[in-house]
């Protein structure tokens, strides 16, 4: 008998029942989160159905997408449609029994950073929520992947999903990243290499001795970006990092359960012998840093290179147009009017502590707004702790409270018409940061290097000055 992929194991741990040969499942969901923006409509259904949540303590409600990010917080919301949503969100946990983060608990934060925090992700979960960037999940040797409202109503009422399997593909990533490389940079450059619809079907498991020495943070990193790239599903086999990560954390097992689950979550992995239907390999001794140039998270290059011509592709011509570049323009010469560090992708403490290196000692360039959202109320709070909110502060960036933010641009954290952006979040869409805004996407060390020059800029110039 062949061997098994780890995301083979989890999916078969999980199924209730076959519903059709063509892989069509009924998928028990351990647990999910829910946000106040993509949860409403199910909640509606339940109530029009006179249903209640079958297992209401496997979820966790948490305000993240509109509430306000001002550096004062309160409850207030100035948004009238904002307020309604977050009143109506508080009214479903209440009148469904399900546990609440309001704004003003220091537990709040972006759902894919609060529910590592809490310890509610461990490896062999199935988790399904709302958001198409629960694949974070993937980097604890868990399957999350984002649902519909239609299939969140299911599940609240059920604690199942309809779930059809996918094909798997294996990225490995090799060698060591070199000075000024992130994940952020690896996962961009696999984007960019298979294209925005290159995992499109496929579960994708990362592995390789890059990823290996990885942090559990940088992991989290890959799992919800390579989504951008279509894929539906992301695991990477748990180790001894993860444990780390997770022991002690509140939702975490604790005494005699916490040494079966580690033993049992370390032989979580994929066989020897498995098949992929798809693989690939990246080095990640010859990546650099990667930023975005178009409105698509595959049109990037390396920050040492020029805008590429678009040769007659219609798609790279609208792109140009709406960024307002010029094919052979160097990257490096493009100047920003805004620097924003956050997003579920790139907002936890290894962030900002990567982005405070670069900040130290110098200031953001005159004509740049500046600002840095941590993920969570704890990574905020933790980042004060360390200082790094002090090193923001004095190089003139503005210290926010957590939530989505600028990543898509639901609240008052909004760029204007033609403003350019250097950013860490995950998509640079038209309009992702407000109508008519220019999005680069890029990682938090190379969105502090360019709020301090006011230009994108190669952060390892950066780096070797500071060690000068």
């Amino acid at each position: 008998m062949p061997g098994r992929t780890l995301y083979d194991k989890l999916v078969d741990a999980h199924v209730v029942r076959r519903i059709d040969d063509d892989g069509l499942v009924l998928l028990y969901v351990d647990r999910t989160v829910l946000n106040e923006y993509t949860s409403p409509q199910a909640f509606a259904g339940l109530r029009a159905a006179g249903r209640r949540v079958w297992n209401p303590s496997a979820a966790l409600m948490v305000v993240d997408h509109v509430n306000p990010t001002a550096a004062r917080r309160t409850r207030e919301m100035p948004d009238v449609d904002a307020a309604r949503q977050v009143d109506y969100f508080a009214e479903n946990a209440r009148d469904f029994g399900i546990e609440y983060f309001d704004i003003m608990d220091p537990r709040q934060g972006i759902e894919h950073v609060v529910a590592p925090e809490q310890g509610l992700v461990m490896p062999g979960m199935v988790i399904a929520a709302g958001d198409s960037h629960t694949t974070a999940y993937g980097a604890f040797g868990a399957l999350g992947y984002g649902i519909g409202t239609s299939d969140i109503e299911h599940y609240l009422a059920t604690s199942t999903v309809r779930y059809r399997r996918l094909k798997t593909m294996r990225i490995n990533v090799t060698g060591h990243l070199p000075l000024g490389v992130t994940s952020k940079d690896i996962v961009m450059e696999i984007i960019r290499r298979i294209g925005a619809d290159g995992a499109t079907g496929y579960a994708v498991e990362f592995a390789g001795p890059a990823v290996r020495d990885m942090s559990v943070e940088g992991r989290i990193v890959m799992s919800i970006m390579i989504v951008e790239a279509g894929a539906r599903g992301v695991v990477v086999a748990p180790d001894q990092k993860v444990l780390d990560y997770l022991e002690g954390r509140p939702r975490a097992p604790k005494g005699e359960m916490w040494d079966r689950a580690a033993r049992a979550w370390l032989q979580l992995r994929s066989d020897p012998d498995a098949r992929f239907d798809r693989e690939m390999t990246v080095d990640a001794g010859e990546v650099a840093p990667v930023v975005t140039w178009g409105t698509s998270p595959d049109q990037a290059i390396a920050v040492t290179g020029q805008v590429p011509d678009p040769e007659n592709n219609a798609a790279a011509v609208r792109a140009l147009s709406y960024m307002g570049l010029q094919a052979g323009t160097p990257i490096q010469s493009v100047p920003i009017d805004f620097a924003f560090i956050g997003s579920c992708t790139n907002s936890r403490i290894e962030d900002l502590r990567e982005a405070a290196k670069v900040f130290r000692g110098r200031h953001v360039a005159t004509g740049v707004r500046a600002i840095v959202v941590p993920g969570s109320t704890q990574v905020r709070v933790q980042a004060e702790i360390e200082g790094i909110a002090q090193i923001l502060i004095d190089a003139g960036v503005e210290w926010r409270q957590s939530g989505c933010s600028m990543c898509l641009a639901m609240n008052d954290d909004i760029l204007a018409p033609g403003q350019r952006s250097a950013s860490s979040t995950n998509r640079n869409f038209e309009g992702r940061q407000g109508p008519g805004a220019r999005t680069h996407l890029m990682s938090p060390a190379m969105v502090a290097a360019a709020a301090v020059t006011g230009r994108i800029t190669d952060v390892r110039a950066l780096i070797k000055e500071g060690a000068q």
